[in-house]
């Protein structure tokens, strides 16, 4: 789970693994793929770190992998 702010100052926690896409138009909308959309005062940006946070908890940091050198 996330935690955006809604523009009333109110809290809410969204699941991120039901967040189908994100939008800054200019605000923030959020979709799920249940097709809720919700508006987050945060920008786009900080909520796709706050996912990649989430899912490097949830499934640990993995190595990036590259090309070998021969």
């Amino acid at each position: 789970m996330i935690k955006v702010t809604r523009f009333d100052r109110s809290e809410l926690y969204i699941n991120a693994e039901l967040i189908e896409f994100i939008e800054g138009t200019p605000d923030t909308v959020i979709t799920t793929t249940t097709g809720k959309k919700i508006v987050a005062r945060e920008p786009v940006d900080e909520v796709i770190k706050r996912i990649v946070t989430y899912r490097r908890q949830i499934y640990g940091a993995r190595p990036v992998r590259g090309r070998r050198s021969t």
